[in-house]
This record gives C-alpha cells, sequence and structure tokens, in this order.
C-alpha cells in the first residue's frame, strides 16, 4: 500500500481568508439571481464584483 494520503490535492490559490457582510433582502435576491443564471455560487459573484471595482479604479 501507498503512504500517500487520499483526498483532494492542496490548492494552488487557497481560499483562507473569510468576510461576512450584512445585505438587505433586495441585495440577497439579486445575488441569488446572478448565481442562478450564471450557474455558480454566491462568493463567486462576490469575487467577480470585487474584481470588476478593482479594474475599474485601476484606469
Amino acid at each position: 500500500m501507498s503512504s500517500r494520503k487520499m483526498g483532494r490535492p492542496p490548492s494552488d490559490n487557497p481560499k483562507s481568508e473569510k468576510i461576512e457582510i450584512r445585505v438587505n433582502q433586495e441585495i440577497m435576491s439579486k445575488l441569488d439571481a446572478a448565481a442562478r443564471k450564471l450557474n455558480t455560487t454566491r462568493s463567486d459573484i462576490v469575487r467577480k464584483g470585487i474584481e470588476k471595482v478593482y479594474d475599474e479604479l485601476q484606469k
């Protein structure tokens, strides 16, 4: 038997930081609708939004 561990291999870019935000129902509904339409997660939508705002600030 091999001594290697089973399971998922380590990520090249682990997401170890966590943020928590408070939003109203309208924002949550928009976030959920966007995630459904793009077939992705809430977290991915938030990450993309942050990247978009940051890129706009760099111009």
